[in-house]
Parts: C-alpha cells; sequence; structure tokens
C-alpha cells in the first residue's frame, strides 16, 4: 500500500470519473474530535488539491464550511471533498461525529462503497464509534482505521491498535492490524517523543516525514527489532485470510513469502471487507505539504479499497413495488440514482447530493423522482418528473462544474424542486425506487412557535423546507394540544434546527413546553341537567335536558344513548343534544383535556313550540355534560408508551433502575447478541419527553431506545393535582 514504490503524484483539480473502475468512495466515521476533518484537509493537501491555506485555484476554500459549522466548532453535516490520486478519483466523505447528526453518517455510508475509522490515540474507541463499526459489519462493507492525535501526551499508538484488535475485531482480532509503526524522534522536557516518520511493516521500509517532505530509505540497525514482532503478527493475518490455502503451510514450513503475494493478498482482503489496516496520521508541519501517514493513506485508498463495481447496490423496485433485477454499475445501464443529501445554498437554492449507482447522470434531462413517503415526518410521496439542473462536484463552498456523472459518482444537483433526502432519480419512461437506509426515529420534542406575526407568515414555509432536508427531523401539528412540534434526535440537533429556520428561511422561534396530550373520563356515574332559557323581546331560546354520564372501559370513547320517552325532546333536536355533548367532551370537562370513555344516556328534557332550536338544544346539551362533571371524579389520563430500550449489558441495571424512576414498569429482558441486552418497558410518556438525552448520558452514548403509544392510563392523583396547580399557576 504504497511501500513498493513512491507516492504516483495527484492531479489538483478532481473531474469527471471515465470508469467506475477509476473512482473510491470513502466515508470517514469517527467520534467528535476525532480529527475527520483536519484528515479530510490533509489528504486534499497532499493532493495537492489545496495548498497550505486550504485554497484551491478558482478561489474556493476547504474550510468554508456552513455558519454554523463556525459557530459552534463541530462538523453538523455530511460534506464531499472529491481528489484525485494517481489516476483515481477519491470521493471522500466526512461524517458529524456528534450522536444528535446520525442522520448525515447514514447518508454517508449509504453513498460509500468503503468506510475509514478515525480514532483518537488520546480517547479510544467509544461506544457509538462500536456500533457504527457493528453495523458496517453486518453489510460486509470493508474498513480500515487511521489513528489521530498522536502527538497527545498520553496517546499510545501500540496500546490503540490492541485496543481496536480486542473491541472492534470480535472473535478475530488479528483482523484488524497495523500496516505501519509510528517512528518516534527525541523526547522533549515532557518525557513524551514526537512521531515523525513511519516504518512499513511489510517492506521493512522507513518513510521520514521530519524534514517537511516523505522520504524513503533503509531502516537503521536500532530499528529493525521494533518491527519484528509486529511483522510476523501482520503476515500471519494477512495469510490467514488469503485464498491460497497452501500459503499458510508454505510460511509455516519456512518460506519467505514475497512481498508482491503479500500486498496482492492484503489489498483483497481489505477489498473483501475481511481485513482492517491500522494506519497513522497527522497533519503537516508548516511549510509542510505531506501529513504524515497521508500518502500511505491514499495509496490504501486508491489500491486496496474497492471500486463501486465491486460493492453490491440495494434493491430496486417499480414505484408500485414490483422487483426488478439486481442494478450494476454500469454508466450505460439504466439511470438509477439516489438523493442522499438535500441542502440550501442562499444563491443557487436547493442542492442535493446525488450517489448514481446505474446509467449516466446528465444536465438538463428529465428524470423521474420516486419516493416512499415519510408520511409520518412531514415528507410527502413523491411520484413526478423533474428536470436536472447543473451538475458540480463541490469543494467547500465552491461548486465545479461537472458534464456528467457516471454509475458509481457522486455529485450535486441543483434546482431539484421536489426531490427530497432518500428519493431515487431514475428514466422517466421506466422510473424505479431503490431500497431505503434505515433512520433513526426523531425521539426528543420541541415545541415551537412563530416570535411575531410576520414569522407565522413564513413558518409553515420554512419548516417545510427545513424537514425536507432533514429525513431524521419529524414535524408534527398536535391535533390534542394545539402545538407545533419538531422530533428532534438531541438538543444539538435542535439548537442546529432553529439556527437554520432563523439563518437560512429568516423565520424566528420561540420553544414553549412540550405538551403530552392528555385525556379525561369520569371516575364514577353522575347526573346533569342542562337548561338554556333565554327571553328578549325577539325569538327567545328554550332548551332542557337531563343526562346520566356513566364510565366505559379505556379505549371506548364518547357513546351517546337516547332514552327519551314520552317525546320531552322532540325528535329533531336530539341529535342537537348529542352535538352539544360531543363538542364539550372535545373542550373537556375539567382541565381542558378531551373526554373520553363515557357513555351519556339523554333521560328527559323539555321543549318549547317557538323558543326550542338546534343551537338551544346543543348549547343545554354542553351545559348538562358540565353540571355532571361538577359532581363527579375526573381522572386525567395518560399516555403510555410501550418502550423497547437496547443497551450494551454493562448498563442494564442502570438503565432499568432509571426506568422505574421514570414510574415505568419493565415486563422483560432479553439478550441481542453482541454484548447488548434489550429492555422492555411501559412507561407513561410524559416522564419520557427527554429521555433520548437522559438515555445517551446513562449509557455513555451507546443506547437506543424504540416508543410506540399503548393506550391511556389514569395519572396518580397527586401528580394530577400537581399538574392543575401548574396550568393554573400557568394561566
Amino acid at each position: 500500500m504504497g511501500e513498493k514504490r513512491t507516492h504516483p503524484g495527484a492531479a489538483g483539480r478532481a473531474t469527471s470519473a471515465d470508469q467506475p473502475t477509476s473512482l473510491r468512495n470513502v466515508v470517514l466515521v469517527g467520534h467528535s474530535g476525532a480529527g475527520k476533518t483536519t484528515l479530510v484537509e490533509a489528504l486534499a493537501l497532499a493532493t495537492g488539491a489545496v495548498n497550505r491555506a486550504g485554497r484551491v485555484e478558482d478561489g474556493g476554500c476547504l474550510s468554508d464550511y456552513d455558519e454554523i459549522e463556525h459557530r459552534q466548532q463541530r462538523s453538523v453535516q455530511l460534506s464531499l471533498v472529491p481528489v484525485d490520486w494517481g489516476g483515481i478519483r477519491i470521493n471522500l466523505l466526512d461524517t458529524p461525529g456528534y450522536a444528535d447528526f446520525v442522520g448525515e453518517l447514514r447518508a454517508g455510508l449509504r453513498a460509500a462503497d468503503a468506510a475509514l475509522f478515525v480514532v483518537s490515540a488520546a480517547d479510544g474507541v467509544d461506544g457509538a464509534t462500536r456500533m457504527v463499526w457493528d453495523e458496517c459489519a453486518a453489510v460486509g462493507m470493508p474498513r480500515a482505521l487511521v489513528v489521530t492525535h498522536l502527538e497527545a501526551a498520553r496517546a499510545d499508538f501500540d496500546q490503540m491498535t490492541r485496543l481496536c484488535g480486542s473491541t472492534l475485531g470480535g472473535d478475530d482480532p488479528d483482523a484488524v492490524l497495523p500496516l505501519y509503526l509510528p517512528l518516534y524522534g527525541t523526547a522533549g522536557a515532557d518525557g513524551h517523543a514526537p512521531v515523525h516518520g513511519l516504518i512499513g511493516l511489510l517492506t521493512q521500509r522507513v518513510f521520514d516525514y521530519s524534514s517537511g517532505e516523505r522520504i524513503e530509505r533503509a531502516p537503521e540497525a536500532d530499528e529493525l527489532p521494533l518491527i519484528e514482532e509486529a511483522r510476523n503478527r501482520l503476515i500471519e493475518g494477512i495469510i490467514a485470510e488469503s485464498e491460497d490455502e497452501s500459503l499458510m503451510d508454505r510460511y509455516l514450513a519456512g518460506e519467505d513469502i514475497d512481498l508482491k503475494t503479500l500486498v496482492g493478498d492484503l489489498e483483497t482482503a481489505v477489498a473483501r471487507g475481511t481485513f482492517h489496516p491500522v494506519l497513522a496520521a497527522a497533519p503537516a508541519a508548516e511549510g509542510a505539504r505531506q501529513g504524515l501517514g497521508t500518502i500511505e493513506l491514499l495509496d490504501l485508498i486508491a489500491r486496496g479499497f474497492p471500486t463501486p463495481a465491486e460493492r453490491e447496490a440495494p434493491a430496486v423496485t417499480t414505484p408500485d413495488g414490483k422487483p426488478r433485477p439486481a442494478l450494476t454499475c454500469d454508466p450505460a445501464g439504466p439511470l438509477v440514482a439516489e438523493v442522499v443529501k438535500t441542502s440550501s445554498d442562499p444563491y443557487v437554492g436547493r442542492l442535493s447530493l446525488v450517489r448514481v449507482f446505474s446509467g449516466t447522470l446528465r444536465p438538463d434531462e428529465t428524470v423521474h423522482v420516486s419516493g416512499h413517503g415519510l408520511t409520518d415526518r412531514g415528507h410527502e410521496d413523491h411520484d413526478v418528473d423533474e428536470r436536472i439542473g447543473a451538475l458540480s462536484a463541490p469543494f467547500g463552498k465552491a461548486q465545479r462544474s461537472l458534464t456528467r456523472a457516471i454509475a458509481g459518482d457522486l455529485a450535486c444537483v441543483a434546482k431539484l424542486t421536489r426531490a427530497e433526502t432518500g428519493d431515487t432519480l431514475s428514466d422517466k419512461d421506466a422510473p424505479l425506487l431503490m431500497e431505503p437506509w434505515s433512520m433513526p426515529d426523531p425521539l426528543l420534542p420541541v415545541a415551537i412557535q412563530a416570535h411575531s406575526k410576520a414569522d407565522e407568515d413564513k413558518l409553515s414555509q420554512g419548516l417545510s423546507r427545513l424537514v425536507a432536508e432533514d429525513p431524521t427531523m419529524r414535524l408534527e401539528h398536535n391535533q390534542g394540544t394545539h402545538q407545533v412540534v419538531l422530533w428532534c434526535l438531541g438538543e444539538a440537533h435542535v439548537d442546529v434546527a432553529l439556527e437554520r429556520l432563523r439563518s437560512r428561511y429568516g423565520v424566528q422561534v420561540d420553544t414553549v413546553p412540550y405538551k403530552v396530550p392528555l385525556r379525561e373520563t369520569f371516575g364514577d356515574k353522575a347526573a346533569g341537567r342542562g337548561r338554556h332559557v333565554k327571553q328578549s323581546g325577539g325569538h327567545g331560546q328554550y332548551a332542557i335536558c337531563e343526562i346520566e354520564v356513566e364510565p366505559l372501559p379505556g379505549g371506548s370513547g364518547i357513546e351517546f344513548v337516547d332514552k327519551v320517552v314520552g317525546g320531552a325532546v322532540p325528535r329533531q333536536f336530539i341529535p342537537s343534544v348529542e352535538k352539544g355533548v360531543r363538542a364539550q367532551a372535545a373542550r373537556g370537562v375539567a382541565a381542558g383535556y378531551p373526554l373520553v370513555d363515557v357513555r351519556v344516556t339523554l333521560l328527559d328534557g323539555k321543549a318549547h313550540s317557538v323558543d326550542s332550536s338546534d343551537a338551544a338544544f346543543q348549547t343545554a346539551g354542553a351545559l348538562a355534560l358540565r353540571e355532571a362533571a361538577s359532581d363527579a371524579r375526573i381522572h386525567l389520563l395518560e399516555p403510555v408508551a410501550e418502550v423497547t430500550v437496547l443497551v450494551a449489558d454493562e448498563y442494564v441495571g442502570a438503565a432499568m433502575s432509571d426506568l422505574s424512576g421514570r414510574r415505568g414498569r419493565v415486563v422483560g429482558t432479553e439478550q441481542a447478541g453482541h454484548g447488548r441486552t434489550l429492555v422492555r418497558a411501559e412507561v407513561p410518556e410524559i416522564e419520557i419527553s427527554r429521555y433520548a438525552v437522559d438515555l445517551r448520558s446513562l449509557s455513555h452514548g451507546t443506547g437506543r431506545f424504540h416508543r410506540s403509544y399503548a393506550r391511556h392510563e389514569p395519572m396518580p392523583p397527586q401528580l394530577a393535582a400537581r399538574l392543575r396547580e401548574q396550568e393554573d399557576d400557568g394561566s
């Protein structure tokens, strides 16, 4: 992987690829602060795509991130940086490391054919990184690791590679091994020795970066003992993955396996996803063009990572669900592409980052847009034709024009007004729909309202654009509480969403306390009399009705029964009484929540031949229900959710204790494999409105949960009384 030869040089600016075999799509994964973006910049510098100032020929700057990223000092969105290396177009997909933006990570995994896990030598491998590793393993995605922050005082490359092998290698830690060992200089006053080079384990060559340029030399006598044990282990690991079953026997018999065979088997094992090399990297020193490990990493990507043609494409169907033959990565095949990210640019409007899986995408052609329709998240279904706008390759804020995007490539498409993230672009005469990728459920609610009348006029359009960009966000207009609710993945996700509303769409909103949709019901039987009699100078109003209310089992709704005899209430006004009762029930009878699960029986009443009317009996029905409620015990009903919590085994006790503290009932646990346990519980929803944040803290970022509505249950009297007091104080 770059050990056999000097680096092949680079083209300074990425251009359209000619064939899928000249493409590599790589997603960078790792926790926040691991150094993914810094590594992307170092790779761009090493390829000549940017200069030391981070600028390219056309004036664009790689570090021109979204203004929100500038303010928050962290990545919050997926970004694409294409570079060229030795005739290979490498699309680097930089993902956020913070858990709130896992949707951007999933989009990067969908668009890529291999993953580069970036781990900090100072911080180790966190639980969230292990979970993503397992996701990649489940689909056989090739993976390699890059250890960063070797300059940190407590950094230890050897210890980190052993940790990666034990935590990520699973049953086979020898599938995660270093290709190079760091070469340390003289220790400073703090006792920490800087890394200034790498020792290639296979070729036993040293790549010295101490001068600011990569210089290859033979190892000195005192450097050879450093690599013997690691080299032997690496060779054994490579041979174990070889398709040549005789190779291990030859090696154990003492035969010296030639370098060409070892490198070839290594590249095959990496591309197949069965061996995961570990490399080290550091940004270039002041004045230098090449950062430590960048050349080695670029060679690994170009020679060891698979081409798009080697990766199986997602399944496709017709828009009405009929299966279609599997796609092949053929530029001459039928057009099938997918929108993996949607964003807005103040100058060019909506931009769609598209991965082409089959065929060739060209500007100004008309394509069919098919979507699965995430209606529960505020995304409409799509089945329309749209014209492709300009194609471009992004580089920072700059957009470089492309004449086409072939199968396996990624490109930005301008002004797709209907297509959203996850939608499929295909031939308008033979439309297809790709199998969707897994998206996390947004489980943190935030209720919002327009800051002013001017903001109210723009709120609806701003929210629709916001959710079009982010399929991990759900927009809800809650009919029970009359609140506009954005469901997000965490607090940072909320902050970014509100900031985008303000800065991109000019909508200022205020957050208000989120209300759980409660209900009311009668605790016992009660009677009520509604009397609506008014006499004025003209036509009067006259209606009297007597009702009886009794509770029903949960889920029964409102049942209305007519038991009037003798025509005390004329037949034409009985529906009026029912209408009034139901209208009052919808408004509530005690705390303003909808009344449910009662039977209302109309027993008697009186009417006037002239002054009775539909409106009068509606009013009398409502008054009767209110009077019955005044003499009855009214229960507040709260929604209860069925909750499943997936946590690492070491957090099971803490998770169950936490759920019990939320008035939850744990109904069972089961092993979920890989050292994880699934906890099932029933918990009042009022207790888990912030559970997405609390579980992340409790489980150190490794826990996940799912919730679904189960039923409404009576709230404990003391909590109901406290809630009423809070609402009275608020009013």
